[in-house]
């Protein structure tokens, strides 16, 4: 009873907070004086970046625990989390075009931060695809729990691409230096947004996780029924 409730709850919020933000981008936030109405997809981009960067960073954290302990709950919740950040990771993927085609006149460029978001979308995709072909729970946890600490790698090289490199993509607006900065209502909004994003985040992971727990005890029911 406890769980459902808090998953309802977790559920109401999250709505709540998208709706939110939805009025937030649309109607609050001011427009944006060279890119227009198209920069409004900013709420959905960033917010969607750093919920993948979150999801991917339990992964990692939940791989170590694993080869630690050898438990499979931390199993359960590493690809829980990493289905859901390659979901939003998606997001990003698609978003990203469609801001960059109005304001750069190109839909795609091969840049450090654009290639290596794409190059970091592929690895979490073959992680649960690495999955998918192995069937022994404690082998298949154990190399995707290598493989997950692997790709974390990416992440970092993600974020400090446009500080390392000259890119295409535009410059961080927050702790990006001098000239840096949003307008005290964009930030807001994005604020607002990244709260709701995590928040959904939370209620996939329980509902992810506990549909896994269920395919794991159903899994072992079925190797045992077999060794009878």
């Amino acid at each position: 009873m406890n769980s459902l409730r808090l998953e309802k709850s977790l559920a109401l919020a999250a709505a709540a907070a998208l709706v939110a933000t939805m009025y937030g981008a649309f109607l609050y936030a001011p427009t944006e004086s060279t890119m227009g109405d198209i920069q409004r997809i900013f709420y959905v981009h960033v917010p969607s970046a750093w919920t993948a960067f979150a999801a991917f960073f339990v992964v990692f954290v939940c791989s170590v625990a694993y080869l630690r302990t050898k438990n499979l709950k931390w199993d359960r919740v590493a690809v829980a989390c990493a289905e859901i950040g390659t979901i939003f990771c998606t997001a990003v993927l698609i978003t990203g075009p469609i801001w960059a085609k109005p304001v750069w006149g190109i839909w795609w460029t091969w840049d450090a931060r654009l290639t290596s978001t794409l190059i970091l979308w592929l690895m979490y995709l073959s992680y649960l695809l690495l999955r998918d072909f192995l069937e022994e729970p404690q082998r298949r946890a154990t190399l995707a729990a290598v493989f997950g600490i692997f790709a974390f790698v990416d992440v970092p090289i993600v974020y400090f691409s446009i500080r390392l490199w000259r890119t295409q993509h535009p410059q961080p607006v927050l702790m990006g230096g001098e000239d840096s900065g949003l307008d005290p209502m964009m930030f807001q909004v994005l604020m607002l947004s990244w709260v709701a994003f995590s928040i959904l985040f939370v209620l996939l992971a329980v509902l992810r996780v506990r549909l896994e727990k269920s395919r794991d005890e159903v899994q072992q029911l079925r190797r045992q029924l077999m060794l009878q």
